[in-house]
């Protein structure tokens, strides 16, 4: 390892990463382990706290994000452990016996976190509940899953009609409703199925594509009375439930894994393997799309762990090619947008990457976010209303960018930076700690000249 390769420098208001490849250049290898899957150790905690009896998590994610989720649960009744990777237990409350907060629950910089417990909330008659997050959180658009559940008879107050986070959750006896999502979303989908679990009847919904569906595995599992069919895309769940704890053993996240898989991809000479990866089908859109750009990956030990398929994921360096991304794949790779990105500045040809008007509210705009700062870096790549154009084989100089507080524009651009000429410095770099606690220590362990 050189520890002149990834520096950091912590001030007053902000962390901030260089990366500052050798001129004889660098190659990556290494066997990295990632954190836990981020959505799965959301559902797990939640789950969790609305069983009777105990549940334990093994190799939960420990970023922001699962940490807001965790101290909302503590906040509504439920027990929970002090949060680790080896094991986390959580005593449940029951479904309906949530407790009201005296204070407002934050969920930080957590979309998962608000949209999925509004859905909790809303079905508890009688409870009154507050939530807000972040100064991003309060940002992004809640009507996406207050609508529905407004449909459903939940009484939701907020700015611009319930649109924006503070909200306020007056909890009532909701009705049982067949919505059909406008976009494939597992927030959406997640909240009214986790709504359904206390209301009586048949609850279903419709989404126009497959999203991810680790909710349904888990719901399962929790002992809900919950039905897929996937020829329409529809779930459906008969309420009331009644859940009960299990052992939970949370994956290693293919959204984390995705910054090694296209670091190694481009970086010429370069060999990872990324260890306990999920590579549920819902999840793997990555993969896809990566091996259509002709990256050498290879699948290892496949097996599957508490439900979810797992793997080992070998990668090699190798010339890409541009592609274009679009339609039903999307809603299984949009996290992994912006350093699918980064690998197009390296594909030959143009890549479009379309459909996927959803980046605009993240945690970021990401497309505009990830057109300014790669194009600052010296990448051809320019917006579209639903995505990017991004002409390859341009080469990178190391400059000042920032991560406009989105972690996985801040790990993007510290991928970006392994292949730049010169320095590259990352502003605002401690946002990857959502996500990626352990983000940089990892970059430095596989950077070898």
């Amino acid at each position: 390892m050189q520890g002149t390769i990834v520096t950091t420098e912590n001030t007053e208001t902000e962390q901030i990463l260089t990366i500052q490849p050798p001129k004889s250049g660098l190659s990556l290898q290494g066997r990295i382990r990632i954190p836990g899957d981020k959505s799965i150790s959301h559902r797990a905690l939640m789950l969790g706290a609305l069983a009777k009896g105990v549940t334990t998590i093994e190799g939960l994610l420990l970023g922001a994000d699962p940490r807001s989720t965790a101290q909302c649960f503590t906040c509504l009744g439920a027990e929970i452990s002090e949060l680790n990777s080896e094991r986390v237990e959580v005593k449940g409350i029951g479904l309906g016996n949530l407790q009201e907060p005296t204070e407002v629950l934050d969920a930080g910089n957590s979309g998962t976190t608000l949209r999925l417990m509004l859905g909790i909330l809303a079905s508890h008659p009688g409870k009154f509940f507050t939530v807000t997050g972040d100064s991003s959180l309060v940002r992004r658009p809640m009507s996406r899953v207050t609508k529905p559940l407004q449909q459903m008879g939940a009484n939701i107050w907020g700015r611009q009609g319930g649109s924006y986070a503070p909200l306020a959750v007056q909890g009532q006896a909701l009705r049982p409703i067949h919505y059909f999502s406008p976009i494939a979303s597992a927030q959406v989908k997640s909240c009214i199925l986790l709504a359904a679990l206390m209301t009586e009847g048949e609850t279903i919904v419709t989404e126009p594509a497959l999203s991810r569906d680790h909710s349904e595995r888990m719901l399962r599992a929790f002992g809900a009375n919950l039905t897929v069919e996937p020829d329409t895309f529809s779930v459906i769940v008969n309420g009331p439930a009644e859940l009960h704890g299990q052992h939970v053993v949370v994956p290693g996240d293919i959204s984390s894994a995705a910054f090694w898989l296209v670091a190694a991809a481009i970086v010429p000479g370069s060999e990872l393997v990324v260890e306990n990866v999920g590579v549920n089908p819902t999840r793997t859109g990555i993969l896809e799309a990566l091996e259509k750009m002709g990256a050498n990956l290879e699948l290892e030990n496949q097996r599957v762990v508490a439900g979810e398929p797992v793997a080992d994921i070998r990668v090699k360096y190798s010339t890409l090619k541009a592609c274009e991304i679009g339609g039903d794949i999307i809603p299984r790779l949009i996290d992994e947008i912006p350093i699918l990105a980064v690998a197009a500045a390296f594909a030959e040809g143009k890549t479009i990457i379309k459909d996927a008007e959803e980046l605009r509210v993240k945690e970021s705009d990401r497309i505009t976010v990830m057109a300014t700062q790669m194009s600052q870096l010296g990448a051809k790549i320019t917006e579209r209303s639903d995505g990017l154009e991004i002409t390859g084989g341009f080469p990178l100089t190391g400059t000042e960018v920032d991560s406009d507080t989105d972690h996985r524009i801040a790990m993007s651009l510290a991928i970006a930076g392994l292949t730049a000429q010169g320095k590259t410095t990352i502003h605002r770099a401690e946002a990857a700690g959502i996500s990626y606690p352990n983000f940089v220590a990892t970059l430095s362990q596989i950077c070898t000249v």
